[in-house]
């Protein structure tokens, strides 16, 4: 696909500085830039590369003025990394495969529904009295089971398995290998030493634009359902257990867990490898930390956590200054303790 630097310019309602007239046909990282490429700049840390840079184009903040000469065409708008984001996804829609049409063998259940321009690759199965909407993408060997309803533009894709009686909403996608309904993790200890299955009864609630990564796990509900709100995002390898509510447009990062009956609030961040305990609740916009464990609520909004078990950022970073300082701290109370 080839395109103006003008006209990829008016898609972002961004000005031009430089040659509009050049011919862009591919994206590139400002430090990989090649003739006819388009990249951008949004960390400053990356300066450096835009007086060296080949790419064509690169697109950066309407306030930002260059420190050097430049050969590049620049077009400015007023958030580059979601101006790029948009050209990525614009990209996207033009290239990325549209596979229409069922592909053999597959099946679909008695009293199971699916809409217009939907795709079933080989190998899928959807259970009976499914409800699926419009414009699905159902990549080979995705598990449907009985009862669930997906709504409009959504994909899953190949080896994803949604458990019965799941309910997702409209334009959501689910990366391969995720489980949606998996059993929670709900054992009753017996007297003898042995633990007793408790039957998980409920289900999962995925609405409107939520994204799965990869080889993640939601379970059901023991009763009720475990909710993941509009707008929420979840990466590779993330756990959340029954009953979890996750708010809207929360995001989760890899390798990150949620144990049972918490409730996570809107525009939260939990990155890598966090760790957040059950029967608690964070407040919108909580930001907790890699490797961070949060073991009691969160109750004021816009709370930064960070430690391994997790309290206030600033403390954690004071305490930690300190801690660097031990051995020297050591040998000093050992000299006071001689004299």
């Amino acid at each position: 696909m080839e395109f103006t630097i003008d006209q990829i310019a008016q898609l972002l309602e961004g000005t031009v500085e430089g040659d509009g007239s050049q011919v862009i046909d591919t994206l590139k990282k400002i430090q990989e830039g090649t003739p006819g490429s388009i990249g951008f700049l949004s960390n400053l840390k990356y300066e450096k590369y835009l007086y060296t840079t080949k790419c064509s184009a690169i697109i950066v903040s309407e306030d930002f003025t260059p420190q050097k000469k430049i050969t590049t065409t620049l077009i400015k708008v007023k958030d580059p990394y979601t101006a790029f984001s948009k050209l990525l996804e614009n990209y996207a829609a033009l290239t990325k495969p549209n596979p229409l049409g069922k592909e053999e063998p597959c099946y679909l259940g008695e009293n199971s529904t699916i809409g217009e321009g939907f795709y079933r690759g080989a190998y899928s199965y959807i259970g009976k009295n499914c409800t699926i909407g419009e414009n699905v993408k159902i990549y080979p060997q995705v598990y449907i089971g009985d009862g669930v309803t997906i709504g409009n533009n959504c994909v899953l894709y190949s080896g994803v398995k949604i458990y019965s009686q799941s309910k997702i909403g409209n334009d959501c996608e689910i990366h391969s290998g995720a489980i949606i309904g998996s059993d929670g993790f709900g054992f009753s200890p017996q007297a003898d030493g042995t633990y007793k299955n408790v039957p998980q009864l409920g289900n999962v609630v995925l609405e409107d634009n939520v994204s799965i990564g990869a080889n993640s796990t939601i379970d059901c509900a023991t009763l009720g359902s475990t909710l993941i709100k509009k707008g929420a995002k979840l990466d590779n390898q993330v756990q959340i257990a029954h009953n979890v509510t996750i708010g809207e447009n929360t995001v989760i990062a890899s390798q990150a867990g949620v144990a049972g009956s918490t409730i996570i609030g809107k525009n939260c961040v939990l990155a890598g490898k966090s760790s957040i305990v059950g029967h608690i609740e964070l407040a919108d916009r909580t930001i907790v930390g890699g490797n961070t464990g949060i073991m009691k609520s969160v109750n004021e909004p816009g709370t930064t956590l960070f430690g391994f078990i997790g309290f206030d950022l600033k403390a954690s970073l004071k305490s930690y200054s300190i801690f660097k300082k031990l051995p020297l701290l050591q040998d000093k109370l050992r000299e006071l303790e001689k004299k």
